[in-house]
């Protein structure tokens, strides 16, 4: 499946004619020992898999895009689909493959594979199933590219972030999380589109759980450099806490209103996802609020357990957390947030 069936087989015979088409240059040097090919591979080539997929060739991030999947059919579809774009699109090898072999030498896993909830299926039951299919996953994984860093995306996806960092034996900071880095886009987009500006102008935060015990840091919001609550304190502005509120609310039910219309999400992760990619694999040392080993930050010590804070990213993975100003209130619900995933784990069984 590695290779489509039209190759360089082109001569009488099946004769491989790459090596005839061109004149090699004479006395030439090896090319340089330093220089390497980056290669990704995406396990999961359902919507959320294959938006990232393609964000991730359109953006020229990698040399090499490896496909995983359990359905051989559908795998193959989609890469011969991303594979007839090549005269678009930077030169990249794209392969695919049921086997894990087709991973080996990552130097970044993201894995969006995950179960879908069946009708009155629990949440809890939900997640075990997960941690089965992560139970296949993660292993082989850790097996063929032993160096490379795990973005995690599947839902919950701080839960199965903790247990991706279990199976894989890897050290806490190649095992990230794509965590609350969308929510914060979201935040962002939403308070842009009430001060009619542009969203990369916004700096603001959702930290915690990728869910709905998620903690939006209005104390540090800034709007061009500006903090936004100060302002308005200053100015005498008065503002309510429950247009704040209603704000974050709607960044919490923004996933299941996409959903509810279209039938999944997928755009919007797949950039997110490209813009970690980016900041990992470019060492650009970027702040993202992204799911990573909390414990020993700001007060969370009741165990290992992974949420969202602000991370910087560059190549070695996860290099530290930002030691942003939390009130006293963001600092309460954020330790309440850890809890909350804190009793899922516990009944996982790890």
């Amino acid at each position: 499946m590695q290779k489509s069936a039209s190759a360089s087989s082109l001569g009488p015979g099946g004769l491989d004619l790459s090596d005839m088409f061109f004149k090699p240059i004479q006395n030439t040097s090896p090319p340089s020992p330093t220089k390497r090919q980056t290669k990704i591979s995406v396990i999961g080539a359902g919507n959320v898999g294959m938006a990232i997929a393609q964000t991730i060739l359109t953006q020229d991030l990698a040399d090499e895009i490896a496909l995983v999947d359990a359905q051989p059919e559908k795998l193959r579809g989609e890469m011969l689909d991303l594979q007839h774009a090549a005269a678009f699109l930077p030169r990249t090898k794209i392969i695919a493959s049921t086997d894990y072999l087709v991973t080996v030498g990552s130097d970044l896993c993201i894995v969006t594979a995950g179960a879908r909830q069946i009708a009155g299926e629990s949440r809890l039951n939900l997640l075990q199933r997960n941690v089965a299919l992560f139970r296949g996953i993660i292993p082989p994984l850790a097996k063929y590219s032993p160096g490379t860093i795990l973005m995690i995306v599947s839902n919950p996806v701080d839960v199965l972030t903790y247990v991706a960092w279990k199976l894989s034996g890897f050290p806490s900071n190649r095992v990230v999380g794509s965590g609350t880095n969308l929510d914060s886009s979201r935040f962002r987009f939403l308070i842009a589109d009430h001060l009619d500006v542009n969203a990369q102008d916004v700096q603001a935060s959702i930290i915690g759980e990728h869910g709905d015990s998620s903690v939006a840091l209005w104390s540090s919001i800034s709007v061009g450099g500006v903090p936004v609550l100060s302002f308005l304190e200053k100015h005498q502005i008065p503002y309510e806490k429950e247009t704040l509120e209603g704000i974050h609310k709607a960044v919490v039910d923004s996933a299941y209103e996409v959903i509810s219309l279209k039938g999944y999400t997928s755009w919007a992760i797949g950039y997110s996802a490209a813009n970690l990619a980016r900041s990992i694999l470019r060492d650009q040392r970027k702040i993202h609020p992204v799911s990573v080993l909390a414990k020993g930050f700001y007060g969370i010590d009741d165990g290992d357990v992974f949420l969202s804070l602000p991370a910087q990213l560059g190549r070695g993975g996860v290099l530290g957390v930002t030691n942003v100003h939390l009130t006293d209130e963001e600092a309460q619900r954020l330790r309440k947030s850890a809890q909350t995933i804190l009793k899922v784990q516990s009944q996982l069984g790890l």
